[in-house]
């Protein structure tokens, strides 16, 4: 089969590599027929580099129809069209049963010191084969894969992979309060999805930090108040005073690791293309390689007593947190990956009528074989790329 293959930095090939079997009872191999292309990728070419090994397969946005299933399969059957959460999780351990799926306790990577497995990203996360390809091998075919009605196209489903559950979670996190007031830092995927769903679930101030002119206006035509800027002095100034001199009573960090403005950071983020990747490896697991601005940001703009909720993937292992200002201002923290099955109940019955706009979500369907140029346009935000989904 044709997939999208890792092969350094910013170096992402397709390429045949062998089609996927079944090797467990519950297996279940889908035929991709839509797969996105996620910021947590760009990761893998830039910083997590050192994690990665020539020939990985990318991706973990996918979804597709049944083909194949392994002897114990009940609940799903060949014909069948489902998304592929991005965390592989079984459904039945402790830790699933309390809707921490991302810490499944049977797919835990405990010799890396991780939580549960997830497609395409990283000997820390299982290095399991991800969904940037024709098929995927999905472990756990009676509980993990998502089934969804025919008709509509892909683009109502497939976010339910990554791009919703973690929006959505994000805004569960940050607790706003009702009619209350949230910032949302970064209008990447994950960033415009929470400011729409923030909205949706009655946020009566939805405001949202971005420098990218297409980003932000595709926030402002669905009504959220943009502020055309990512500088931190900027960003406070604005939204305090929108907010009575106080701050939003949540800010959603939904840009990470990879923020401008920290140039020690940047440094050591460059270092990753230098140093090689075995000592580089050990570096990051002892250090703190982050590029810090948004979290910085954060901490500064949410008000007093307030909650921060953080979407944006961080890596470093010791990254310099300003203790005691959140000890002052009484900031709740909360984070982590998407739970993807625990919200799936609260996110499936919005897509009936698409009250998030994701059919129209996607400002590139592209197929399979051009990747490469679609991963350099979503690296470089090129030609208006927003969020990509390839088309095996």
């Amino acid at each position: 089969m044709r997939a999208v293959t890792w092969h350094g930095r910013a170096d992402v090939r397709v390429e045949t590599v062998p089609d996927p079997t079944i090797q467990e009872p519950t297996d279940v191999i889908v035929q991709i027929t839509s797969s996105g292309i996620c910021g947590s990728d760009l990761h893998l070419i830039e910083v997590m580099a050192p994690f990665m090994t020539v020939g990985d397969v990318m991706g973990h946005e996918p979804m597709g129809i049944v083909r194949e299933v392994g002897p114990e399969v009940t609940a799903v059957k060949p014909g069948d069209r489902v998304v592929v959460p991005f965390n592989i999780s079984c459904g039945t351990c402790w830790m699933c049963s309390q809707g921490l799926h991302s810490q499944c306790e049977t797919t835990q990577n405990r010799d890396q010191g991780f939580g549960a497995s997830l497609f395409g990203y990283t000997k820390l996360y299982g290095q399991v084969p991800g969904g940037q390809a024709e098929y995927l091998r999905v472990p756990f075919g009676n509980t993990l894969p998502i089934k969804v009605p025919e008709g509509p196209a892909d683009d109502r489903f497939v976010y339910l992979s990554d791009v919703l559950p973690t929006a959505w979670q994000a805004v569960q996190y940050a607790g706003i309060p009702k009619g209350g007031s949230v910032l949302v830092l970064g209008l990447g995927p994950i960033g415009d999805m929470s400011s729409r769903i923030a909205q949706h679930l009655g946020a009566e101030q939805v405001f949202a930090a971005d420098d990218v002119p297409e980003r932000l206006a595709r926030a402002r035509a669905r009504g959220i108040s943009t502020i055309e800027t990512t500088k931190k002095d900027e960003v406070v100034a604005a939204v305090r005073d929108a907010t009575d001199g106080r701050g939003p009573d949540a800010v959603i960090d939904a840009v990470g690791m990879e923020a401008h403005g920290s140039p020690l950071a940047t440094m050591a983020q460059k270092a990753t293309a230098i140093v090689p990747d075995a000592v580089m490896e050990k570096i990051m697991q002892v250090a703190g390689v982050d590029r810090l601005a948004a979290l910085n940001t954060a901490i500064e703009a949410v008000r007093r007593g307030g909650t921060i909720s953080l979407s944006g993937v961080y890596g470093g292992a010791t990254d310099p947190l300003p203790l005691m200002r959140m000890f002052d201002k009484q900031i709740q923290l909360r984070m982590g990956q998407a739970n993807v099955w625990r919200w799936i109940p609260d996110i499936l019955p919005l897509l009936e009528e698409d009250f998030l706009g994701v059919d129209e979500f996607a400002t590139h369907h592209v197929p399979l074989d051009e990747a490469p140029q679609a991963y350099m346009n979503f690296r470089e935000k090129k030609d208006g790329t927003v969020k990509v989904l390839l088309k095996p």
